[in-house]
């Protein structure tokens, strides 16, 4: 099993001068230190307006300067949001690709669609049709990563003329795609398009090995990649606190994961919020000694004691799930502490689940090479233009079409850039 550890970037108020430096600084720390520890992934969240919840609005940003801090650890991101009201599709290409570049092949790629309204009307995406969206986006971006040149499209929710996007990534054809997934229906979609699947659903792992059953049976039976690549991978999303004392592991860390439950609940389902002035920190306050950790669902068996979380992830283990990952930074648990659980984690827990892991990743992607055989024998890709059929457009030339009474009264350092300008393209058409 691999690890990962998880970022919403939560700031619940009140908001002291610095408060968010520290807390991207400390994030930052925290990824160095996984890093070092050898954990697998560091993932970051793409959300836009949803105060205290999550202040991650641009997670390229923050995994770039990861990228630096950082030598062998994965950056997720988790993830892009593909409606092109939030990320034109052409850009997410570049982002991706770049991030990818700097950080020596690194990336990946999770996709989403967005629920909270603050977001999907901030940004004027129409909420009945943002799964469509996503579908239409992915597709698209993927083959922009991947064509040289991209063709074009013109599509229900976006178009754009035949374009060669750049840079491309290092990772061929593509880096792994991912989408969240917080239902069963999300599982079976990201299992028939052929990506991973990360789950934020927080269900127990006696419910996880139902996902994990019906994840491969639907990528077997009728698996069509969206991608080049498929990544037939599921991913659990858990809260997270480790320490030698159970009652302190459980004080650490149960109450900035009720508080990210909480906030998620307030943007997403029953929330009355005025920007800017909504303290959802004190409203959980009010509420929170009636939040015990039965109201959290199956997200609290990795907050306790080594052998405590050895004992649940054996059985995420069991059930197939490929990666668990830690919501350590919620609510205002301490840097401190999130540290101190991480070299814990990492030095009592982490290398049984190690041990063989590059063994088991053959064996499963031997196990499924017909099934990504076939799926691939049913995927219909967009074709490339034959080299005659590739458009060719004009630069506007607004040098060239000036006259020589407009020149003459440009000023001298403009004038002379423009004469420049005009003797190349002679040149040019002369050649």
């Amino acid at each position: 099993m691999k690890f990962g550890i998880f970022y919403e970037h939560q700031l619940p108020r009140p908001w002291e001068p610095g408060a968010e430096l520290r807390l991207f600084q400390h994030a930052l720390d925290q990824v160095e230190l996984a890093d070092r520890l050898g954990i697998d992934y560091a993932w970051e969240v793409e959300h836009h307006f949803l105060e205290e919840y999550s202040h991650s609005s641009a997670p390229e940003v923050f995994l770039a300067a990861a990228s630096q801090r950082s030598r062998r650890i994965r950056l997720g991101h988790g993830i892009v949001l593909m409606p092109p009201g939030y990320n034109p599709p052409a850009r997410v290409a570049e982002r991706v690709a770049t991030l990818d570049l700097v950080s020596g092949g690194r990336v990946d790629w999770g996709t989403g669609e967005s629920a909270s309204r603050a977001e999907l009307e901030g940004f004027g995406v129409n909420p009945a049709e943002r799964r469509a969206m996503w579908r239409e986006t992915v597709e698209q971006v993927a083959n922009m990563m991947v064509m040289d040149p991209y063709p074009g499209f013109a599509g229900k929710y976006f178009a754009m003329p035949a374009r060669n996007v750049l840079p491309k990534p290092v990772q061929k054809p593509h880096p792994p795609i991912w989408v969240a997934c917080s239902n069963r229906e999300t599982i079976h979609l990201a299992a028939q398009l052929g990506i991973g699947a990360l789950t934020f659903a927080f269900i127990d792992p006696a419910e996880a090995r139902h996902w994990v059953a019906e994840y491969y049976e639907t990528f077997r039976r009728e698996c069509v990649p969206i991608g080049h690549a498929v990544n037939p991978n599921i991913a659990m999303v858990t809260g997270f606190s480790c320490h030698a004392d159970a009652e302190e592991a459980r004080r650490r860390g149960t109450d900035g994961f009720r508080f990210f439950q909480f906030a998620l609940a307030h943007h997403y389902v029953f929330g009355k919020h005025t920007p800017g002035r909504t303290n959802i920190w004190n409203r959980y306050l009010a509420v929170r000694d009636q939040l015990g950790t039965e109201v959290l669902g199956g997200g609290t068996g990795c907050i306790g004691t080594p052998a405590e979380l050895r004992e649940s992830l054996r059985t995420f283990q069991d059930a197939g799930v490929d990666q668990t990952i830690f919501i350590q930074q919620g609510g205002k648990n301490r840097h401190e502490h999130i540290c101190e659980a991480l070299e814990l984690f990492a030095a009592e827990v982490m290398p049984e689940f190690r041990e063989n892991e590059a063994e088991r990743e053959a064996r499963k992607l031997a196990e499924l090479g017909p099934a990504i055989e076939a799926a691939f024998a049913r995927k219909r890709a967009m074709p490339s233009p034959p080299d005659g059929e590739i458009p060719t457009y004009q630069a506007y030339g607004t040098t060239i079409a000036l006259t020589e009474a407009d020149i003459a009264k440009l000023p001298e350092a403009n004038r002379r850039r423009v004469l420049t300008f005009r003797r190349i393209a002679e040149i040019a058409e002369r050649a």
